[in-house]
């Protein structure tokens, strides 16, 4: 069996996928996406200056060597001020498991070749936000060595005074249950579960085969909805319970007033409160809401009457956001947890927009997404106006005669070609640009990823494919670390990312499945930290030590355009 395939079995019976821990690569090491590539993908690996000038690809099993190619004349890439060579060896097809051989070089890390080379990792990227689930006990035969007691069950959640309104004052008590720990820390946000929800769905929308076939072993397997659904719908009914049913109007975020210890979820005793109403809060709830009921509508027998309790919220919320166009988060001087603060709104007023007039066919909907204003963009939290598009590329077909949709697939291919230029202009072969090296550098990568492939979408500009494959190369390896930043997947991967549980549950691996945040040029966490950066440069700030928040934290944000993307990569490269 494969590495990959095996860590696929582990997971499926909830034991760990990295019972021994993987060693550090070592410097000056052959760089390789160390999950490996479907037949049809473009292959890069990136080499040292030192070593011989040819490289060979070996099969591990027979020590064959399966492929020879030239290496490329070294170039300098800046975010990472080194030079490197880099080898394509994209005419090996042939599945099996491999590492690619340099003279004078360590050998690289095994990856395999296969028609299904994503699906462990796309599970385990998809399970990781099960071990992540509030309110509920992870239990062995779903959890294997990361089970736990329940935590935060929010039965008992109180009304902040920043949140107080006319049916629900201050101190009034409500239930708000289920959700997910947003990152390393035990505290749900709106804002950020808007655009994670919405890659999650927007996965199953457009690759609804692929999850369909899908096995996570969570609870509700088995339930007749798919396993993304089910994940999704964790969260997605959380997110209505942070809905004041007198006004449409959405709370932040959930949260203790501090963070907690490294502690297990079930050791915590803080108070919980809900803080704050926000303008970007309910427009990326009403935007989400809109979206689920869509995908919802076909599960009525599962879930029946969801669908339309979902469109429902999603207008509520809209009516709110437009009588309180401008109420931006503001932290209450008693709060001290993440903030999600937000001041530009006009790209979550587009993207409510675009996706309740894709739900309702209403041309006022359309007409307030303003779309000869409304821009595209990398998306991320603080900026979701790529989603709009995004959206109605997919639904172009259903459009009504009010849609310009000559203008939908320019937004798209407009920002995917300047994406796929910087690619096809770097000299590591990605479009990360040293400007992108900031907090969650990962995720900025696998959504530039996510944008390529709505350009392929549209076009089959096959570069575009190409450029997408290199940032998930990137991010599981080939990257002047050389590692693979996904915990759990590949020789080398971090080992102690900063999460309170694998920080506190005395298991050695960390809880597996979750990428982390990536080299983060501001460094901003050297001066909490026992360890320091090993360098200034942007694609080398990176510590693998749970101190390290602002590089090796993880995120539901940052996981989604990573289910995302190694889903899309399986489907479209090669199609059946």
């Amino acid at each position: 069996m494969t590495h990959l395939r095996i860590a696929a079995l582990l997971l499926a019976v909830g034991m760990s996928a990295c019972s021994t821990p993987p060693v550090p690569p070592a410097a000056g090491a052959i760089q390789v996406n160390q999950a490996g590539f479907v037949p049809g993908a473009a292959k890069w690996a990136a080499v040292p200056p030192a070593g011989g000038a040819a490289f060979s690809v070996v099969d591990v099993r027979t020590g064959r060597e399966a492929y020879r190619g030239v290496l490329a004349a070294p170039a300098t890439w800046a975010p990472a001020q080194q030079a490197v060579r880099m080898a394509d060896f994209s005419p090996l097809t042939t599945p099996g498991e491999y590492r690619l051989q340099v003279d004078g070089l360590a050998d690289s890390p095994r990856f395999t070749i296969a028609p299904d080379a994503y699906a462990a990792l796309n599970a385990a990227a998809l399970k990781a936000y099960y071990y992540n689930r509030a309110g509920i006990a992870l239990e062995p035969r779903h959890a294997g060595p990361w089970a736990r007691p329940a935590g935060h069950p929010d039965t008992h959640v109180l009304v902040h005074a920043s949140a107080a309104g006319p049916g629900r004052p201050e101190g009034t008590v409500i239930s708000s249950p289920k959700g997910w720990y947003d990152a390393g820390d035990y505290n749900k946000y709106i804002v950020n579960s808007g655009i994670t929800v919405y890659t999650l769905l927007a996965a199953y929308e457009h690759f609804p085969q692929f999850f369909r076939a899908q096995a996570l072993n969570i609870p509700e397997s088995g339930n007749g909805l798919p396993g993304l659904l089910d994940e999704a719908l964790w969260n997605l009914d959380w997110m209505l319970t942070m809905q004041d049913p007198a006004d449409g109007g959405v709370y932040h975020k959930l949260t203790d007033k501090g963070f907690d210890g490294a502690v297990m979820p079930h050791q915590t005793g803080g108070q919980r409160y809900v803080v704050m109403k926000s303008t970007a809060a309910t427009l990326d709830f009403a935007a989400v809401m809109a979206q689920a009921s869509r995908v919802f509508a076909a599960f009525e027998a599962q879930r029946p009457g969801l669908s339309a309790r979902m469109l429902a919220a999603a207008r509520q919320a809209w009516r709110w956001a437009q009588e309180h166009p401008a109420v931006v988060y503001r932290q209450p001087p008693d709060i001290h947890t993440g903030g999600y603060d937000d001041s530009h709104l006009a790209d979550e007023f587009a993207w409510a927009a675009a996706e309740l007039y894709l739900s309702t066919r209403d041309d006022a909907y359309l007409a307030a997404m303003k779309p000869a204003e409304a821009t595209m963009g990398v998306p991320g939290w603080s900026d979701v106006g790529a989603l709009a598009w995004i959206s109605l590329a997919h639904h172009r077909e259903r459009l009504t005669p009010a849609a310009d949709r000559a203008l939908v697939e320019r937004r798209i291919t407009g920002q995917a070609r300047q994406l796929a230029d910087a690619w096809q202009a770097s000299p590591y072969r990605v479009a990360m640009q040293t400007g992108d090296f900031v907090w969650g550098s990962n995720a900025v990568a696998l959504n530039q990823a996510l944008v390529l492939v709505q350009g392929y979408r549209l076009t089959r500009e096959r570069r575009m494919l190409d450029a997408a494959q290199a940032a998930l190369d990137y991010v599981l390896g080939r990257n002047p670390l050389g590692l693979s930043m996904v915990t759990g997947i590949g020789e080398h991967s971090p080992m102690h990312p900063h999460h309170r549980p694998s920080m506190a549950d005395g298991v050695a691996a960390p809880v597996p499945g979750f990428i982390v945040g990536g080299p983060h040029a501001g460094q901003h966490d050297a001066k909490d930290c026992p360890v320091p950066y090993a360098s200034k440069a942007p694609a080398l700030s990176y510590i693998d030590h749970d101190c390290s928040y602002a590089s090796n934290e993880v995120a539901i944000n940052w996981n989604a355009p990573l289910v995302y993307v190694s889903a899309a990569l399986q489907v479209l490269t090669d199609p059946h």
